[in-house]
């Protein structure tokens, strides 16, 4: 599932494009119909044409509403930046821009919408150059850019080929760890809507991240600190059981209503409490700073989501023309982070102003709680005038103390703990390396992700736990990578089932080579995917736990008449060629690997319970006599020479006997 979000300056036909493209009218408000203007966020869904669901969250373009636009923009797979043909990149399309770009939205298509009102042929296509002109020096700067005309239907299809390709993209991307969402099976679920259905109860919205909700799972409103219960989730009015990392959800909750939960609160499991004597969070010593009141942390970080006053940020300024003006120390904005707002002050850590353009370290001190975590990127705007002045990322959630500053500068020791955790605390490390490295080894990753072992050991064992990270022998990944191998191979064994139904398995070799791992690789992901039933190993050939040989009709008939005459002569069967005759080479064959024959030598082939029978009977002689003759097994099972002497033969090679003169002993 994706999830797309809207974007643009207003009017420019967002809420028009979204109906034309879902059927849907984003605009839920009564007043938002009548004035035909996006106050407060839309939702839609639509199904891509090879099947992926698509949510799609429409925001308010003007500049009244954007702060509510700011809600709908966090965790997105990707942005429709909307843009009027007639009129090109306006105002809010830059800010919107600038604002996609700090929170790192990692893909973006243009449509070029109201084509119909274009005022000349070649207007689309002088606009079109002013837009890649706008996206040039971004992230985006590669958006695709699609003509279309929602009121008229023109370039829909097109539209949605393009959405469906980028969205594919990305989702490339994510496999081979580029973009990958966080797992860590840590759910929380940013509150965009808060409303109740008469018999059901509080109802919230929102996008899930970093984890999956079950029905019936114990949650927390936060900041609130309200406890609650999963009733039941849905995503596109679809039931779920289970909603997943990325997903649009609707969350039924009990035990709460819907005067404690608003939008910026956040659904996320209760916290885990430290066990006997483990210290959660830092020291006097850690801060660096000696610093004044412990505002920011309540028992730290690591047991599950909780509020907070206090964040230590990395702060990027807007670089002209977005923001022309110095961004100063002790300077009064909002900051939106996931669907929550909050007045903050900004304490820059190092120097009493951020230049246009300029990154520094900053604490922002809030004046209501807010529940992030390390890793989110926020917005920060001014009260007033309103303008997006910047954002950044949020690198440690509980800080332990509001620092003092000297000389306008922070303690050296808090801004080298800074530029140490913006690279990652140490799980969020070691799942990067692996996110990169795909199939690794402990050392490898342990060096990729730049930690000494007793910290590397430690994050593991917490990826771990989390079922985030898989060891099997010495090849190391995270869940999703052996995950998507194992579908690939569990996809070319079925196809081979298909094309061969009377082998029992594909051979190992081959399925390696199609898969592309190397030896150690494939033979841990074969011991992985046995341990999880998905496959089955019989050393040379693999197969899928539920293929099993099946005949046609016809060819169970001709097994049946031929297991009948070997039945009724069974020391006397049919030769190897008048048993293939019988049932084809295919069938024949088949009947080898199912073990129900037993081809001793080119011309001798036996009932698998008559061989069985028959090593037994000679294997008995031998222990009561020390020897036996060809002449003697002969006798003993009422056969002629050819049988007794191919079965001789045949325990030889094996190992079972071995040639004295003329008679056979027991190896």
């Amino acid at each position: 599932m994706y999830v797309i979000a809207t974007a643009g300056h207003v009017d420019h036909g967002k809420s028009t494009l979204v109906r034309a493209l879902t059927g849907i009218n984003p605009d839920r408000l009564r007043e938002e119909q009548e004035r035909e203007m996006t106050i407060d966020l839309g939702f839609a869904w639509m199904t891509l044409p090879d099947g992926e669901s698509v949510g799609i969250v429409d925001v308010p373009g003007h500049i009244d509403f954007i702060e509510n636009m700011l809600a709908g923009v966090g965790g997105i797979d990707l942005a429709l930046l909307v843009i009027a043909a007639d009129e090109g990149p306006m105002p809010q399309t830059r800010e919107h821009l600038a604002i996609l770009n700090l929170l790192r939205v990692p893909r973006a298509v243009v449509a070029l919408t109201k084509l119909d009102m274009s005022p000349s042929p070649e207007w689309p296509e002088l606009i079109s150059a002013d837009i890649r002109a706008l996206l040039q020096g971004t992230p985006l700067a590669d958006a695709p850019i699609v003509p279309v005309s929602a009121r008229h239907g023109q370039g829909l299809t097109e539209l949605v080929g393009v959405l469906q390709t980028t969205l594919a993209e990305t989702q490339r991307l994510r496999a081979s760890g580029g973009l990958a969402r966080r797992d860590l099976r840590q759910p929380r679920l940013p509150v965009d809507r808060a409303f109740t259905i008469q018999g059901f109860g509080t109802v919230v919205t929102g996008t899930l991240i970093d984890g999956s909700f079950t029905v019936g799972d114990e949650v927390v409103v936060w900041p609130e600190g309200v406890p609650a219960r999963i009733r039941g989730l849905q995503t596109h009015q679809q039931k779920l059981v289970t909603a997943t990392p990325g997903s649009r959800v609707a969350i039924n909750l009990s035990g709460v209503t819907v005067e404690q939960v608003a939008r910026g609160s956040v659904i996320a499991p209760p916290l885990i409490p430290p066990r006997r004597g483990e210290i959660r969070g830092g020291t006097r010593g850690e801060a660096g700073g000696g610093g004044e009141e412990e505002k920011g942390r309540r028992g730290g970080v690591g047991g599950g989501l909780q509020p907070t006053e206090l964040l230590d940020v990395q702060l990027e300024v807007l670089a002209a023309p977005y923001q022309r003006m110095a961004l100063k120390h002790n300077t009064e904005v909002k900051v939106f982070c996931g669907t929550a707002e909050r007045i903050a002050r900004v304490r820059l850590l190092n120097g009493n102003e951020l230049a246009p353009g300029a990154t520094g370290w900053a604490q922002l001190e809030l004046a209501a709680p807010v529940a992030v975590a390390n890793g989110d990127r926020f917005i920060a705007r001014l009260p007033s005038p309103s303008i997006t002045v910047g954002g950044g990322v949020v690198v440690d959630a509980h800080p332990s103390y509001a620092y003092r500053r000297h000389a306008g500068v922070a303690d050296p020791g808090v801004l080298a703990r800074l530029e140490a955790m913006l690279q990652g605390a140490p799980i969020e490390r070691v799942e990067k390396a692996l996110l990169q490295l795909g199939f690794t080894t402990r050392a490898e990753c342990a060096r990729q992700a730049g930690l000494n072992e007793a910290d590397f050991s430690a994050a593991l064992a917490e990826l771990g736990a989390a079922g985030a990270a898989v060891q099997v022998d010495e090849v190391l990944a995270m869940r999703e990578v052996w995950q998507a191998k194992l579908e690939q191979a569990a996809q070319l064994t079925t196809a081979f089932h298909k094309a061969q139904p009377l082998i029992m398995g594909m051979q190992r070799e081959s399925l390696r080579n199609k898969i592309g791992l190397a030896p150690r690789v494939f033979n841990a992901l074969v011991r992985y995917g046995a341990a999880a039933g998905a496959l089955v190993d019989h050393g040379e050939t693999m197969r899928e736990p539920t293929h099993q040989i099946r005949f046609t009709q016809a060819q169970q008939q001709d097994v049946d008449n031929l297991l009948a005459d070997f039945h009724a002569r069974p020391l006397n069967a049919p030769s190897v060629k008048d048993s293939r005759a019988a049932v084809s080479d295919a069938v024949y064959e088949a009947l080898l690997r199912q073990k129900r024959l037993v081809q001793v030598k080119p011309d001798v082939v036996f009932l698998a319970e008559t061989y069985a029978a028959a090593v037994a009977q000679v294997r008995e002689i031998i222990q009561r006599d020390g020897s036996v003759t060809a002449a003697q097994v002969r006798d003993a099972l009422g056969t002629t020479r050819k049988y007794a002497l191919g079965l001789l033969e045949h325990l030889d090679e094996i190992g079972v006997t071995r040639r004295v003169g003329d008679a056979r002993v027991l190896r």
